[in-house]
């Protein structure tokens, strides 16, 4: 007897683990981020204001991870499984504000990257392009933080030293960075060399790209459910059509418009006279 060959079981998803395909990818950027954030602490050893800026950054990292921590244990489904068997204490180490605990963020790099794997890239894609709510949200924090961070190095690297510059601490690019994104411009900081304000630019067009999407984001966020509920009124309620003589003349008393209201009784007329026609005729056939 020939044994039947095995068959192989696909990857099995974990539904309880996979917290969304926008939020995962969203995840996954911020710790490839924080990684490379942490080379470069490493690297740029000497630079004080650099640091200070990749140590600002790390701290919001820490918080966002934390969140993402809270958020996977209270609605994981095994959170026994979740916090010893899929590395849920990594997580929790990892949004511990000490640099000897976040290289331990590897440990959820890869498991957004099982997650998505085992979803497939073209459900992935599908989903995406399905759930456009949550993408453009996801997507938005995701290039706000990265403008944040990219714009506040690059102002400071250009600007520190300059002559007449006045950003020329960690704190004052990031504060430049944030004023500018959200399109406050108080004028408190501004840049003074030609790369400065060519950077500057950038930053504002972004800034008012992603407010500007932002906002539009929260005003379907609002308006939708209303706009739904009132479609879904008229469907099961739709306006009543007049089927009778009587009907029309109602629905024309309504009206206060003289020339429409004698329209209606004209349109009436005729069709009493085309109706006494076929009655009519049909008499005659007979």
């Amino acid at each position: 007897m020939v044994p039947k060959p095995r068959t192989q079981r696909p990857p099995r998803t974990h539904s309880s683990e996979l917290k969304g395909t926008a939020y995962e990818i969203f995840i996954g950027i911020l710790s490839v981020m924080s990684i490379v954030n942490l080379v470069l602490v490493l690297v740029f050893t000497g630079y004080e204001a650099l640091q200070l800026v990749l140590a600002l950054m790390n701290g919001l990292f820490n918080v966002i991870f934390l969140i993402d921590f809270i958020y996977r244990f209270t609605t994981s489904e095994a959170r026994g499984r979740y916090f010893f068997r899929r590395f849920g204490w990594a997580d929790l180490l990892a949004s511990v504000p000490l640099p000897q605990f976040n290289i331990l963020r590897v440990f959820r790099l890869h498991r957004v990257y099982q997650l998505l794997r085992a979803l497939g890239w073209r459900e992935i894609v599908r989903t995406l392009i399905h759930d456009r709510a949550n993408s453009t949200l996801m997507s938005l924090l995701m290039m706000g933080i990265l403008v944040l961070q990219l714009g506040s190095l690059a102002i400071l690297a250009v600007e520190d030293g300059a002559e007449g510059a006045n950003i020329d601490t960690a704190s004052d690019a990031i504060w430049y960075t944030l004023v500018t994104i959200s399109t406050v411009g108080y004028g408190d900081q501004y840049p003074v060399t030609n790369a400065g304000r060519l950077i500057g630019v950038v930053i504002i067009i972004v800034g008012v790209g992603i407010f500007g999407t932002f906002t539009g984001y929260l005003a379907n966020l609002f308006l939708g459910p209303s706009r739904r509920s009132a479609e879904r009124h008229t469907t099961q309620h739709p306006p009543s059509v007049p089927d009778s003589a009587a009907d029309v003349t109602a629905l024309a008393g309504t009206r206060d418009d003289d020339h429409e209201r004698a329209q209606l009784e004209r349109l009436l007329a005729q069709s009493e006279r085309l109706s006494a026609e076929l009655r009519q005729l049909l008499e005659e056939r007979r």
